[in-house]
């Protein structure tokens, strides 16, 4: 199957300069991977790329609203439309199945699909190319999880990673391996940060983060968050 990128149009800081990414697949069973945000220009790429069939099924990656808000307007043009938001049997799409993939850790209820016939799996927020994925911990999100889910999907070996923001990853493997490098030099910066003498979350990311914009604190805190929550979990005093 052949995917179609359609931009959901909504670039921001968080998003990234095209925004997030939906995956149309077209065929006997047409299916979007994500909802988009509303925006009727999207909307209509969507019903444009279908050339008249209806759209069968949203796949949702995650209830984050980036990934959701375009849910009533997608149902506004397809009323029979099916979401497809927990893990279940494979699931047609286009003119082929996709396996579901649960993958929590950015989020609980985050699932990634995986076309094995051609090796490329729609992974969400699971990872990106060009920037790292926050753990929102105060939102759910699980370190441990995350680094589980990242060598889950290692272990499958797609041959793409179509995300849900930022382009196509061609090089999986590699990727992953540098994601699962970076949280592990992370968690070494965050112990030598209280070995140093930090008491509080807001110490630990003025020592880590020394130069992080002001608008991105609250997320590299989250993150930080995550990581203590992960030490604690594994019995290691923090």
């Amino acid at each position: 199957m052949t995917p179609i990128l359609i931009p959901a149009g909504n670039p921001s800081e968080w998003t990234g300069p095209t925004g997030n990414n939906t995956w149309l697949l077209t065929g006997a069973a047409p299916a979007l991977i994500d909802a988009g945000v509303g925006h009727q220009a999207h909307v209509d790429r969507v019903a444009e790329a279908l050339d008249g069939a209806p759209l069968a099924r949203v796949l949702i990656t995650h209830w984050h609203p980036d990934h959701v808000r375009g849910l009533p307007a997608l149902r506004d043009r397809w009323p029979r439309l099916v979401v497809v938001e927990a893990a279940g049997p494979d699931v047609p799409a286009g003119d082929g199945m996709l396996e579901i993939i649960p993958t929590p850790g950015h989020a609980p209820d985050h699932l990634c699909f995986f076309d094995r016939s051609s090796g490329d799996l729609y992974c969400g927020d699971l990872a990106r190319k060009g920037g790292t994925i926050v753990i929102p911990a105060r939102k759910g999100g699980d370190l441990r999880a995350y680094l589980a889910s990242l060598r889950l999907v290692r272990d499958l070996a797609p041959a793409r990673l179509l995300p849900g923001h930022g382009p196509i990853v061609n090089d999986p493997i590699a990727l992953i391996d540098e994601y699962l490098a970076h949280r592990a030099q992370r968690e070494q910066q965050i112990l030598q940060a209280i070995l140093d003498g930090a008491r509080t979350v807001d110490e630990i990311v003025r020592r880590v983060y020394p130069a992080l914009p002001a608008s991105l604190s609250e997320a590299a805190a989250d993150s930080v968050r995550a990581h203590l929550a992960k030490l604690r979990d594994e019995g290691r005093n923090v």
